[in-house]
């Protein structure tokens, strides 16, 4: 993408309702007036839903279409990537969509503890370098802080090609004596895979099925006596 396209996106998300962009000053000194406010932002009780590392936006659209009583937030650092996201939410007038810049590990500064209903992470990147593991999206840091904004009967997605990254949070969450709700190797093969996990197909997915390359599928919650170490 073109330095020229980047700047008319970055523009003309300022002046989408739905995108929100706080200062990463905001989120560190407490003064991002979404925090544990995000059901007046939507102007109803609905649960909260939000997608990490949400890219184009294209998962967070395709559950909010299928879903028009439930709030999505798709939340991602590159806001010239989920501009087509938002900018299709308000070509369709979806009510229940929002998009937030911001870095992941800065999640719990815009969330409330409690205030989330479920978390879905598509197609991340497996960070597979040893010394890139503090940037896996299912790292101990990470679910910690997910385990913090998450409802008590809250749960987790992991959708994605990389059998290294779903077989490593299994691995994880072995270790704390959680047990996935699902868990499948190639979640299309499985019939009793959810809707909403095999009817919504991103640009990238598609072309790893073309590739015959399976689709890992986890989900799962957590129990309030996670390790802090």
């Amino acid at each position: 993408m073109g330095s020229k396209n980047k700047l008319k996106r970055f523009k003309e998300n300022e002046s989408f309702a739905n995108v929100i962009q706080p200062t990463r000053e905001e989120l560190l000194t407490g003064s991002f007036s979404h925090k544990g406010a995000w059901q007046y932002y939507f102007g109803n009780a609905n649960p909260i839903v939000l997608e990490l590392g949400c890219g184009k936006g294209e998962y967070t659209i395709g559950l909010a279409r299928k879903n028009p009583n439930t709030n999505y937030i798709g939340i991602d650092i590159k806001g010239a990537r989920f501009w087509r996201g938002a900018k299709t939410a308000l070509e369709e007038d979806l009510q229940n969509v929002a998009f937030v810049r911001a870095q992941i590990e800065l999640l719990e500064y815009a969330f409330a503890a409690k205030e989330v209903s479920e978390i879905w992470i598509t197609f991340p990147d497996p960070q597979y370098k040893f010394k890139r593991v503090h940037h896996r999206l299912t790292n101990p840091t990470f679910l910690r802080s997910y385990r913090n904004v998450l409802k008590s009967d809250g749960c987790v997605h992991l959708k994605t090609d990389s059998a290294f990254l779903h077989g490593y949070t299994l691995g994880i969450l072995d270790g704390w004596g959680i047990s996935p709700k699902m868990a499948h190797h190639d979640v299309y093969q499985y019939v009793h895979a959810p809707k909403e996990v095999i009817s919504i197909q991103t640009f990238y997915e598609q072309q790893y099925r073309q590739k015959n390359i399976p689709i890992t599928y986890l989900k799962f919650s957590f129990y309030t006596d996670v390790p802090t170490t």
